[in-house]
C-alpha cells in the first residue's frame, strides 16, 4: 500500500514538473510527436472508446474518507487523449503504437497512468472510489488502462488539481 501511495505521489510531482506555461493557449505540446498512435487506435475527433462513468463528482467512499467528510474540490469532466504510462512519457517522451507493449508492462507493474490531450496537457489518471481503491478492489481500472495504452480514449471522471498537478479520478471500475 505504501508503495502505491508513493508511486501516486511521485506521479503527481512529475505531472507538476512537466506542466509548462501556456503561451499560445494551445497547451504545452505533445512530447516526441513523431511517435504516433496506430491507425486503428482512434483519433482526437473520434476516440477509440470510453473509460469511466458519469456519476456524482465524488463517490460515497471518497466523501466519507474526506477530512470532515469533505474531499478536495473536484469538477466533473470528459477529456479526450492518449493513454500513456507516465514514467516513460515524462522521462523519455515515449508513447504511441511503438511504445504500447512497453507501456502496458509499465502500467501492469504499477507505474502511474496518464492521459495526454491533443494540446499536450497531461492528466494523471486514478481510480476514484476511495475505499475500494485502497483495498485493491479496482484492479479492473489498471487492466483497462493497460489494454488501451497508446489508444486515444474519451475519459470521464472528476478533475482535481493542486500546485500544477492535474488528475482525473475515474469511476466505474470496482471489481464486481
Amino acid at each position: 500500500m505504501k508503495v502505491l501511495v508513493c508511486m501516486i505521489a511521485a506521479g503527481a510531482l512529475f505531472v507538476a514538473g512537466a506542466q509548462e506555461k501556456k503561451t499560445s493557449g494551445k497547451g504545452p505540446g505533445i512530447l516526441q510527436p513523431q511517435m504516433t498512435v496506430a491507425p486503428n487506435a482512434g483519433t482526437y475527433e473520434k476516440p477509440m472508446g470510453k473509460m469511466g462513468e458519469k456519476g456524482e463528482v465524488w463517490s460515497a467512499t471518497s466523501m466519507a474518507a474526506g477530512v470532515d467528510g469533505k474531499p478536495q474540490k473536484g469538477t466533473a469532466v470528459t477529456e479526450i487523449g492518449e493513454i500513456v504510462d507516465m514514467s516513460c512519457y515524462l522521462q523519455l517522451g515515449k508513447h504511441g503504437d511503438k511504445h504500447a507493449s512497453c507501456g502496458k508492462k509499465c502500467i501492469m507493474a504499477g507505474q502511474p497512468i496518464g492521459l495526454v490531450t491533443k494540446t499536450g496537457d497531461v492528466f494523471l489518471l486514478i481510480d476514484e472510489e476511495h475505499d475500494p481503491r485502497r483495498d485493491g478492489q479496482t484492479t479492473a481500472f489498471r487492466k483497462a488502462a493497460a489494454d488501451h495504452i497508446g489508444h486515444i480514449m474519451e475519459v470521464t471522471g472528476t478533475q482535481a488539481q493542486h500546485a500544477g498537478a492535474k488528475a482525473i479520478f475515474v469511476q466505474g471500475y470496482v471489481n464486481k
